[in-house]
């Protein structure tokens, strides 16, 4: 058997998902068929590249060196088709994001100056796999966030611009939650109260944990995609951590946390020396989002914020 580009593109799942159940899903095929797909590749390269363990797989001596020769072929690959299809289709620019309040006013600022480019928008609550994609080629850009205290996993070959090093995260409620009549909210105040996070956001639980720990806190806590959240808190039936620049809503009260104990860096990836000029345009549109919200307006007042005077 010869290798091609999607056995590659299988090891680098799986040493990504860290197990081949969740590789197989990503990959959109069955464990059994990836499982024997792997044999097949070791067999042919006359070697064991994991090590199949109770809690997952992960990289034998060799397998790591195979993996670190075949990341950079497929970027190569990735970056050969894209700038083909550049060359054949016109400019074009591919942007990922974690949820921001900024999309918005950030794609209207790139049509306004580049209007022959086309644009295109992935959305992911996973900035890793963002990062992963960038790096690969599948994506010009890559607007993230990284939870406080949770590192994200930074592909070489990418360049990190700071947006914001630490936007503070405010907490939703019910209107008529006691604790939506004070500006300002105490985490030891919503102890009694369930918390819902979407443990697919990378670091939103842990960040979330620590911040109890801090507090001296044990609330229950649900897991719930964004979607479910909304309804559970517009409810009473939970709270949720969220973005300062969430609101103002009808239906919803959005208060600031006192002493903010959670929080995230906000960063834009891309290739060395490739789409700077975006990132102004991002600047902006977050400044425009940021003020358009009073009590992240007044937070951005308290701290002295630069993005005041931008």
């Amino acid at each position: 058997m010869e290798l091609e580009v999607r056995h590659l593109r299988a090891l680098c799942a799986i040493e990504d998902a860290g197990s081949l159940h969740k590789a197989a899903r990503q990959l959109g095929v069955s464990q059994p068929s990836l499982t024997t797909q792997l044999r097949r590749i070791e067999r042919a390269l006359d070697g064991e590249l994991f090590l199949r363990e109770r809690t997952g797989c992960r990289p034998t001596p060799f397998g790591r060196t195979v993996l670190g020769r075949a990341r950079p072929l497929l970027a190569d690959m990735a970056a050969l088709v894209a700038e083909a299809r550049a060359a054949a289709n016109g400019p074009r620019l591919r942007i990922g994001s974690t949820a921001s309040r900024a999309l918005p006013g950030w794609l209207r600022r790139l049509h306004r100056r580049a209007p022959d480019t086309e644009t295109s928008l992935v959305v992911d609550v996973s900035a890793n796999a963002l990062l992963r994609m960038a790096a690969g080629g599948q994506l010009d850009v890559a607007f993230v966030h990284e939870v406080e205290g949770s590192p994200l996993r930074v592909p070489e070959g990418l360049e990190l611009r700071v947006l914001m090093d630490r936007e503070p995260q405010f907490v939703s409620m019910s209107l008529d939650h006691p604790a939506a009549r004070s500006p300002v909210v105490a985490l030891e105040d919503l102890a009694g109260d369930r918390w819902t996070v979407d443990p697919s956001v990378d670091g939103e639980w842990d960040g979330l944990r620590r911040a109890f720990a801090g507090a001296g806190v044990d609330p229950p806590v649900l897991h719930a995609d964004y979607h479910t959240a909304a309804s559970l808190i517009v409810s009473g039936e939970a709270v949720a951590p969220c973005q300062p620049t969430s609101g103002p809503r009808d239906d919803m009260a959005i208060r600031p946390l006192s002493g903010d104990p959670l929080a995230v860096r906000l960063l834009l990836a891309t290739r060395p020396g490739e789409h700077a000029e975006v990132f102004d345009d991002l600047r902006e549109a977050y400044r425009e989002a940021a003020l358009r919200t009073p009590p992240y307006r007044a937070w951005l007042r308290r701290s002295g914020s630069p993005l005041l005077a931008a």
